[in-house]
């Protein structure tokens, strides 16, 4: 349902293909909120592979066309809906998923996938929670069984997740290490909590990590290009060692044998088929983080949303990322 003779610009996506079918239109009606809908005046929205693969029709996630992409907003609540008991109109909040979309100027979504944003967070940093940080808590505790003590590798530490996964391993007492691209990229992880670095573009960089990591390697692997790492990665594992698959653009040949004497496991990681336990398990761990301190979203490049196309090609393009990606509304 949409607001009588109001108005926003928004992102439609007409079909399924390259960046190009990213449209801004100016005339997109402001849609109303159901009765446990909120609708949210966008301040800020995040930018995630995740939203590449729908766009190009190669994720399960197939919405039905046209569509408004954007899971995580950050924003001021601008209407409620009848039974919404939890926000008001005014209130600062983030978003982790959106009905509408969120790569527009208002959106809506559901009361229970809203939360208030701290005060000693801005928008941009809103909008950067919301999948990095959950998906880094879910492939860390809720799929890998993480324990502190335990040595993780963070494959791609210095992009969104990548980030997230540094603050939130180091915050539980897990040992860190990171790869990255560039020299800033791998400042970057030091700087949000790796203990070591290393340069995944240096050809002997996993031997480098086998020297740090000692005789019993790493417990854990948070892999954001599985389709380049995942045959070293097995090699780099513990006994009980597991890998977890958070991002992936293509197949990789693995011998399976390199999971036999270790006894190690290759765990896939799908945000989107969180329970509603897990979702508020991660949110209250979260919310920790957020009055402890310890969690502080990194911004990357920002764009506007005539710049949407440009968005998508640099998040799957740019080699070294650094820091979470969003638009500025």
């Amino acid at each position: 349902m949409a607001s009588v003779g109001r108005f926003m610009r928004a992102i439609r996506v007409s079909e399924f293909g390259k960046p190009e079918v990213l449209k801004l239109l100016t005339d997109v009606p402001v849609p109303s909120p159901g009765e446990t809908q909120v609708l949210i005046r966008v301040h800020a929205c995040g930018i995630n592979p995740v939203d590449t693969y729908i766009r190009a029709g190669a994720h399960a996630v197939r919405p039905s066309l046209p569509y408004t992409p954007g899971f995580d907003t950050s924003g001021v609540v601008e209407e409620v809906g009848r039974n919404v008991t939890a926000f008001k109109k005014g209130d600062r909040v983030f978003t982790r998923a959106s009905v509408t979309g969120g790569y527009a100027e208002y959106t809506i979504a559901s009361e229970d996938t809203v939360y208030p944003l701290p005060d000693q967070l801005n928008f941009k940093q809103g909008a950067a929670i919301s999948v990095p940080y959950f998906t880094a808590y879910r492939a860390l505790f809720q799929k890998a069984h993480g324990k502190p003590g335990e040595l993780v590798l963070v494959h791609g530490a210095s992009g969104g997740v990548g980030i997230a996964s540094c603050q939130i391993a180091r915050a539980y007492g897990f040992k860190v290490f990171g790869t990255a691209g560039s020299q800033e990229g791998l400042n970057l992880a030091l700087q949000n909590g790796a203990h070591k670095v290393f340069n995944h573009r240096e050809k002997d960089y996993t031997e480098k990590i086998k020297e740090a990591a000692g005789a019993e390697g790493v417990n854990v692997i948070l892999e954001m290009l599985s389709n380049v790492n995942l045959s070293n990665d097995l090699k780099l594992l513990s006994s009980g060692g597991r890998v977890v698959i958070v991002g992936c653009r293509g197949s990789i040949e693995i011998n399976p044998r390199d999971t036999m004497m270790k006894e190690s496991s290759i765990i896939g990681v799908s945000l989107f088929s969180s329970t509603k336990d897990e979702w508020k398990e991660a949110a209250a761990a979260l919310f920790g983080g957020m009055e402890s301190g310890w969690l502080k979203p990194l911004i990357g490049p920002e764009y506007p949303l005539e710049k949407a196309p440009q968005a998508h090609e640099d998040i799957i393009q740019s080699s070294g990322a650094t820091g979470k990606m969003v638009f500025v509304l």
